[in-house]
């Protein structure tokens, strides 16, 4: 939606506006019914055209520029109400978060930030992960990291949204945990499309290195493991032991993951399908279906399918969205809206296009 829409009624930033996530973002944004005007931002591009960094969002934004930071710091002063999204990258986001902050005070402007730097809850947690904290003690303590899912209301004003995989291992892990079906130690297996590892060219996502390939990287090394234990503790209270071995697929957009664990004995045999179902059942973007699901299932939307199969006292759970949208943007969109009172899917309520 361009700066001059009609329909504008909740004005938004968008930083890290050249990116893959920004991009979807200003996708999911250009059609949200109740947010706008947009402002995209990019330091390495102010004053070129959204469209020559995503051609594909030219009829959406005709004619609209990348604003500098400290012009959208400045638009942001004079609102009463807003939202922030934030796909800055890791340890950039927190300091550009923390000027907005302090630019709009205590109007009703709320935060998405789709980085690593308001995961955690303390600096010294984000510091055993990333060697350094990525935010201050005050601006962490006014975050909440988890999927609006698994949180009816969050005690903060702004939102860390988990990373792309750890979203996917969360829908799968959170309803087990919640009811203590499983024990503590959880094995599990993902495999995601070349566009989770951002828009620079790399050798892990340069197609004719990645097409025809499947490889793991850093295998029970990966930092998306103490954040889904992170948020795992703080959403039920329970602790599991993440055993996480990533892998890097040859498509775009997409991730799938298996989840192995061990249910307790009480609860061997037990009907997880319908422990799934029943504890999504007011969920407008996780299906639990009758068979293992599929990426292209999911792929350009914000739904999320599950599936669990059991045998005896072992278990594996089978989860599938989109990185670039629900593992980030439209899980970010979702957010705000919840954040803002606006209906929960407003903005995303497309299903997935089905031939991708």
């Amino acid at each position: 939606m361009n700066e001059t829409s009609p329909r504008a009624a909740l004005p938004a930033i968008v930083l890290g506006g050249t990116g893959y996530v920004a991009g979807e973002l200003l996708r999911l944004l250009a059609g949200h019914p109740h947010i706008g005007p947009v402002t995209a931002v990019s330091d390495s591009l102010p004053g070129s055209s959204i469209a020559s960094a995503f051609p594909h969002l030219a009829a959406a934004y005709r004619g609209q520029v990348y604003a500098a930071f400290d012009d959208a710091l400045d638009t942001a002063r004079s609102w009463q109400r807003g939202a922030i999204f934030s796909a800055a990258p890791h340890g950039v986001s927190a300091a550009m978060l923390g000027r907005l902050m302090a630019a709009t005070g205590d109007h009703d402007v709320r935060i998405v930030d789709i980085s690593a730097d308001h995961r955690f809850a303390t600096e010294a947690a984000s510091a055993q992960v990333y060697g350094s904290a990525l935010a201050p003690a005050a601006q962490l303590s006014q975050f909440t990291c988890a999927l609006p899912e698994h949180v009816e209301r969050v005690p903060t004003r702004h939102v860390a949204h988990p990373g792309c995989f750890a979203s996917a291992m969360l829908l799968a892990l959170v309803p087990l945990l919640a009811h203590d079906l499983i024990e503590p130690d959880v094995y599990i297996s993902g495999i995601t499309g070349s566009t989770g590892s951002g828009r620079a060219p790399a050798s892990g996502t340069h197609h004719p290195d990645r097409h025809s390939d499947l490889y793991a990287y850093k295998p029970l090394a990966h930092r998306h493991a103490p954040e889904v234990e992170a948020v795992c503790r703080h959403v039920t209270g329970r602790h599991a032991h993440v055993h996480f071995v990533p892998h890097s697929g040859p498509f775009a957009r997409g991730i799938h993951v298996t989840l192995q664990a061990r249910l307790r004995e009480v609860h061997a045999g037990i009907d997880v399908n319908a422990v799934l179902a029943a504890y999504y059942a007011s969920s407008v973007f996780v299906e639990v279906t009758d068979r293992e699901p599929h990426i292209k299932q999911v792929v350009a939307s914000n739904h999320a399918a599950l599936r669990a199969s059991t045998n005896g006292r072992s278990l594996a759970v089978m989860s599938v969205l989109d990185n670039l949208t629900k593992g980030a943007a439209g899980g970010a969109v979702q957010w705000m809206n919840r954040l803002h009172g606006l209906p929960e899917d407003a903005g995303l309520a497309a299903s997935a296009p089905g031939w991708t």
